[in-house]
């Protein structure tokens, strides 16, 4: 891959992405697959007169080795350094950059009853750092190749060849073009254009329909809107959470959702694959949860806190979009949720409701928006896939109509 064309996708990430402001920290949490690109975002953040730029590596297979042999009390406790990082992070609110390289197998065989049970020892420590800081920091997710990952998406070719198809497909999709930095301009624009008509039907419920069976209702926070594309953080610095990104989304009111919703795609949970399944919600809740292959992590995925089983985001994306039209299953949430609309269980987005700066994270959840350690989307959109929004006036206006949309 062309050292240029990477160099303008570091620009994108760190001007765009976070939109590094002078004098700000950035952490970069990132895989050892691309050691080179992650030094071009380092640079690129000091050339955006970041204070100091820390990256924190990850490896799956040490992961692995820590659930292994570490204890159940070892796993889950909290040490004190890492509450006066925490401490650290709300203070100083450091740019969080995720570069995503994960193999979408590689924890298979891990023990998840175990890795689950520390983490929701963890949950309650770390929470309160977590409220503090939600909303007040810039954020972004974007992705480079690992090789695992690439052949998983590339099956049968050399791992340089893969992973060279996957930089291509990542640019592309990412919109990184000539000019990477006016294509986002635009496209923010259209998906700001897009929430704007749909706030202003003033949704109460969406009822979505399917010929694979999805036949679900959920309904919505009369104060909530819809969002996409560029945020605003409560410092006041724009900012793009994820790269690429092709959905509006509003999180729906916990406790109304009736009916049942099929994926149609895999969901990579805790580096494992859940595959062909399905979800069927009453009174908000998802009471059954069947699946092909995962069931039993797609259990432990819906029952790891109260929150869990609750829906937390309601995302449209048409399938007339740079990712959907790739072709490409990418295994990977960050991609694969851009490709299709999509649901997500687990907690919700304060942001998303009007006037969000002036309550509190707490008022915010009275409303109705869901509270869990979770956050996972799963997707949901395919081409036969209609969308009806049910007003507050009572009116019915198609959204989607055969996977697209309908305006």
């Amino acid at each position: 891959m062309k050292k240029t064309a990477l160099r303008e996708y570091a620009r994108l990430i760190v001007r765009c992405g976070v939109n590094v402001q002078k004098g700000q920290e950035v952490m970069i949490y990132a895989g050892l697959d691309q050691p080179e690109f992650v030094q071009m975002v380092v640079e690129e953040a000091y050339k955006a007169k970041a204070k100091k730029v820390v990256v924190e590596w990850a490896y799956q297979p040490l992961e692995k080795l820590a659930v292994r042999y570490q204890s159940l009390k070892t796993l889950g406790t909290v040490e004190e350094w890492e509450k006066a990082r925490q401490e650290h992070f709300c203070e100083a609110l450091p740019c969080r950059i995720y570069l995503e390289s994960e193999d979408p197998d590689g924890l298979k065989g891990v023990n998840m009853e175990k890795a689950a049970k520390a983490r929701q020892m963890r949950y309650p420590i770390i929470k309160p750092y977590r409220d503090r800081r939600e909303n007040r920091d810039q954020w972004c997710s974007a992705a480079v190749p690992g090789e695992a990952w690439a052949k998983k998406v590339f099956p049968g070719m050399r791992a340089s060849t893969a992973v060279e198809k996957l930089w291509e497909a990542i640019l592309f999709t990412s919109r990184v073009t000539d000019d990477p930095i006016a294509a986002w301009e635009a496209h923010n624009a259209d998906l700001k254009a897009r929430c704007d008509y749909l706030n202003s039907l003033r949704i109460q419920s969406l009822h979505y329909t399917a010929e694979n069976g999805t036949d679900l209702t959920v309904g919505m926070i009369s104060e909530a809107r819809w969002c996409g594309g560029r945020e605003v953080s409560l410092q006041g610095i724009a900012f793009n959470p994820n790269i690429p990104s092709e959905e509006c989304f509003i999180s729906p009111k916990k406790g109304c959702a009736e009916g049942i919703v099929y994926a149609t795609k895999p969901l990579s949970y805790e580096g494992q694959l859940i595959e062909n399944f399905s979800i069927r919600f009453e009174n908000g809740r998802a009471v059954e949860a069947k699946a092909e292959k995962g069931e039993e992590l797609l259990c432990t995925m819906i029952s790891m806190d109260e929150g869990a089983a609750y829906l937390g985001e309601c995302a449209l994306v048409p399938q007339k979009s740079p990712i959907a039209e790739s072709g490409l299953l990418f295994y990977n949430t960050l991609f694969d949720e851009n490709a299709a609309c999509h649901l997500a269980l687990g907690f919700g987005f304060a942001d998303t409701i009007s006037d969000f700066q002036n309550r509190t994270l707490e008022e915010c959840r009275v409303l109705g928006v869901n509270d869990s350690m979770n956050h996972e989307d799963f997707m949901i959109g395919c081409d036969t896939m209609n969308i009806d929004a049910i007003c507050e006036d009572g009116r019915v206006v198609p959204v989607f109509r055969n996977g697209n949309w309908a305006f």
